[in-house]
């Protein structure tokens, strides 16, 4: 019976993950602002700064992802996917109603509501899709932050090629797919995902790991097939009707065909009963359990007292489950939050602003830019989450070492921008959208590995404060400010800027915060190496007893 429970709660978990894909698949929804944020600013009569202003609303809304946080630590998964898709609903709704021109358009005040009410809802999705995967999926994280932050990036393009295929890339419309369609795929995961209990565990851990990467990496195949498809609509120029018709249909079925993973497990449960296990038998298990034990050993070799060593044996470490009080009187908490903030604040003023960017350099159609920043970013985050944790495993690598990398790199994509040669829009897109998915996945399971899991929820959450504080000073002020300095007042309201003098000062000023950021990095890389060669200790040691115990059966 215990087995037959286990195998079941193995495919069922991941079912449960599936459906978190499919759920990061569709919270992006955040980032596609430019889309229809020209028709707002036409309709309401507002200036780049108050757009700009918009836009800092809608990130605001992840300020409130506290609430998020607090209750993935006391409801269950479901309850937390239903507010996020109700809230999204009514947001999203409501922009819809007001682009469609069904009703007036709002105050400006209540507008900025409606938008950080939508920028909230993506927080209660991503929280709790992050949470249950990371406890399901222990030691696996890179991963698993990888491939779901990877479909956040390529969310964007879902719904932006999805919307011209079907719709000629109409706002009102784009607006509605995004109101209905996340309500509609979190009722799904709202069945399927949620925490799987944790069993007996076993010999077999090893095997466990090896497997699951072993269908991550599955995951990973087919959402890189997705991308490239995505990729080569964008760029391949005008599709008639039945050919975006056709398109739609064949990314449906590649959004589907990951169900093939539970469908494996389940089938090879039921024909194979001696591996009616769950690979979930670490669920229950802390991270460092070995690397805390070689930290009490190496407290009783250097000679201590008795009444010392307990001393510093019951020393919160990092690694150890940190409350959110203990964890912001770490440095190394402060360290990665503003390192964060310089990735992913500038990178969020260029995806706020690719729309007006776009135009301002002479381009009618500026979705390529968008689609082209969300595959980028897409390719960052899945690559980077699967090498990160590949390069601890063979030679613990630092994960914080890779944040680092990005940055620098990002600063150059600014100066390409800022230089603003025959497509160097085009380049920058690209390289800021990858950087800033290397930033987004790389950041989630480093907090995790610093921090812990039990309360993780509030901490990823705290974390992510960055994104509305960014939004506030790379787009709101910096951008928004800088753009209207060099706009021409146009007669019936508002403002415009044509050429690349519009955007030069922004791009210098954030390759300077990207190198900043790049500092920090490389400190907080510093001073976490021991324990990710703690890490890389401990996963070599139990694969080294697996394979003693082969040899003894």
């Amino acid at each position: 019976m215990g087995t037959q429970k286990a195998s079941s709660s193995t495919w069922l978990k991941w079912l449960g993950f599936v459906t978190a894909v499919w759920v990061q698949s569709i919270s992006g929804n955040n980032y596609t602002f430019s889309n229809y944020s020209d028709s707002l600013k036409t309709l309401m009569s507002l200036t780049q700064l108050q757009l700009n202003t918009l836009s800092v609303a809608k990130d605001v809304g992840k300020a409130f992802g506290i609430l998020a946080g607090l209750a993935s630590d006391r409801f269950p998964t479901p309850l937390i996917l239903l507010i996020g898709s109700l809230e999204g609903l009514l947001s999203y709704g409501l922009q819809f109603l007001v682009v469609n021109q069904s009703i007036k358009p709002l105050p400006y005040s209540l507008m900025c509501v409606v938008l950080c009410m939508g920028g909230n809802s993506t927080t209660w999705m991503n929280t709790a899709v992050l949470v249950t995967c990371f406890r399901n999926f222990k030691r696996n994280r890179g991963p698993v932050s990888g491939i779901l932050k990877g479909y956040i990036g390529l969310s964007t393009a879902i719904f932006t090629d999805l919307c011209s295929s079907l719709f000629a890339s109409d706002p009102a419309s784009f607006l509605l797919l995004l109101a209905v369609v996340p309500a509609v795929v979190c009722s799904t995961a709202m069945i399927f995902l949620r925490e799987s209990p944790p069993s007996d565990g076993g010999d077999d851990v090893e095997d466990d790991e090896d497997e699951e990467t072993r269908y991550f990496g599955a995951f990973n195949v087919v959402s890189v097939i997705i991308a490239l498809y995505l990729l080569a609509y964008d760029v391949s120029g005008e599709h008639g009707r039945v050919l975006s018709r056709v398109f739609a249909s064949v990314l449906l079925v590649l959004l589907a065909s990951p169900l093939a993973v539970p469908a494996y497990v389940f089938v090879r449960s039921r024909w194979s009963p001696s591996r009616r296990r769950s690979s979930g038998s670490d669920a229950e298990e802390p991270l460092l359990v070995e690397a805390e034990a070689e930290a009490e050993v190496v407290v009783v070799d250097q000679g201590g007292e008795k009444e010392e060593e307990v001393k510093v044996v019951g020393k919160k470490m990092i690694g150890e489950d940190h409350t959110i009080i203990e964890a912001i009187r770490t440095v190394d908490f402060w360290v990665l939050f503003v390192s964060f903030l310089c990735g992913v604040g500038s990178g969020l003023a260029v995806m706020n602003n690719m729309g007006q960017m776009g135009l301002a350099m002479g381009y009618s159609d500026v979705s390529v830019f968008v689609s082209l920043t969300s595959i980028g970013g897409f390719f960052g985050r899945i690559g980077s989450g699967t090498l990160s944790e590949y390069s601890i495993r063979k030679a613990a690598v630092p994960r914080p070492l890779w944040n680092a990398v990005s940055q620098i790199v990002m600063a150059v994509g600014y100066i390409v921008m800022a230089i603003a040669m025959p497509g160097s829009l085009y380049i920058g897109s690209v390289v800021v959208g990858v950087c800033y998915g290397v930033r987004l996945a790389v950041s989630v399971p480093v907090a995790s590995e610093l921090f812990g899991l039990k309360y993780y929820g509030l901490i990823y959450n705290i974390l992510i404060l960055n994104l509305p504080l960014g939004s506030f000073l790379f787009s709101g002020l910096l951008a928004g400010l800088l753009y209207d300095s060099q706009a021409t007042h146009i007669p019936r309201g508002g403002n415009t800027c044509v050429g690349a003098h519009c955007y030069r000062l922004v791009f210098v000023i954030m390759s300077f915060a990207c190198l900043l950021g790049f500092g920090l990095d490389l400190l907080l890389t510093y001073r976490t190496k021991n324990i990710y060669l703690k890490i890389y200790e401990s996963k070599k040691s139990r694969k080294q007893g697996t394979s003693k115990l082969r040899v003894k059966t």
